[in-house]
């Protein structure tokens, strides 16, 4: 009777232990569940050990670090980094996994695309995923990032509730004012993130010797074509594309230089303008073999006709003349035009 009595006691102690043991590893796994993935969209924030005015730093997540959701607390979250490290942030600096897929989307979808022109960031720049300063924002560029541009589009400025107000209506004018709208850059920075930024923030890089000739024009994009040997050292001839120093234009560019060096001189000088274009962007250089002439760059340009149909015009360059190489169709027009003058 004893030993059945000791067998029991031990039996039921044993049980005690495992359930003891179980509840406690499933208020672990509770706490430590994951309820999503974020990314960190602030420079660098620390991690808190409460939500306190008075806490310690646990660490410490910079920007596009994912961190793995524990748990939510009015606008704190606790968060759990790729290291292990756990504490609260603010939700506000956090964006969604649907956030970064989209990044992720527009890189793949524009990795190919052909540089316009090399920027440089005035200010700490966030790089939002659609054109608008209301749209989702991941990464931040800081001041002074290079950056390739890509694309450019438009986006109505969000005005404050005062702003709105005034610019609604007024005395003078019954009629609601046109919204005010601004450019925005499409533009890949040095970790290959592509994404919008507000195109005022970047300033198109451009060399003082071709943005003296900007003739209060604003250059829009940049190509190198060909180089020319000067004495010891090659002089690149650019391709530049330019609009009026306004923003919201309904074209990207509308007039086309094209600068070469003149080796006697030793300056640039312009050997082909062209103006009153509805340009598109984006433009594309290359070579191409004229046999006689020999290898000789290019270029694309996307312009606009009268319709507002897109269509492309290719020059090319036989330094310093340029010359627009006409389609086979555009050919035969020309030509019944002038069996008929």
């Amino acid at each position: 009777m004893k030993v059945f009595q000791a067998s029991w006691t031990a039996t039921a102690t044993l049980a005690l232990m495992m359930a003891g043991t179980l509840s406690l590893g499933g208020c672990d796994r509770g706490r430590g569940r994951v309820l999503e993935v974020d990314y960190v969209s602030a420079s660098q924030v620390p991690l808190r050990d409460q939500v306190a005015a008075v806490f310690k730093k646990t660490g410490a997540v910079k920007n596009g670090d994912r961190v793995e959701v524990l748990e939510r607390q009015k606008r704190f979250v606790r968060v759990r980094t790729a290291d292990g490290t756990e504490g609260w942030i603010e939700q506000r600096h956090l964006v969604t996994q649907q956030v970064y897929a989209a990044f992720e989307k527009l890189s793949q979808q524009n990795q190919d695309d052909p540089v316009q022109a090399r920027g440089t960031t005035r200010n700490d720049t966030n790089i939002h995923v659609e054109p608008g300063r209301e749209s989702e924002h991941l990464y931040l560029l800081p001041a002074g990032e290079k950056v390739a541009i890509l694309r450019r589009a438009t986006a109505e400025k969000q005005l404050t509730a005062p702003a709105r107000a005034l610019s609604g209506r007024t005395r003078e004018s019954p009629k609601p004012v046109t919204p005010l709208m601004e450019d925005w850059w499409l533009v890949r920075d040095t970790q290959g993130h592509v994404g919008w930024v507000l195109a005022r923030m970047v300033d198109t890089d451009i060399p003082l010797e071709i943005a003296q000739y900007a003739e209060g024009q604003r250059f829009i994009a940049l190509f190198v074509l060909d180089e020319m040997l000067d004495s010891d050292k090659k002089v690149p001839q650019y391709l530049a594309l330019l609009s009026e120093s306004k923003e919201s234009l309904p074209y990207d560019y509308d007039q086309v230089r094209v600068f070469t060096w003149n080796v006697r001189r030793h300056r640039y000088e312009t050997a082909y303008r062209e103006r009153h274009l509805e340009g598109v962007l984006p433009a594309t250089v290359g070579r191409e073999d004229f046999a006689k002439e020999g290898n000789l760059p290019v270029f694309i340009l996307r312009i606009k006709d009268d319709n507002g149909t897109v269509v492309e015009r290719k020059y090319k360059l036989n330094a310093p003349i340029v010359r627009r190489l006409l389609a086979p169709g555009e050919q035969k027009e020309v030509l019944t035009r002038k069996r008929h003058r």
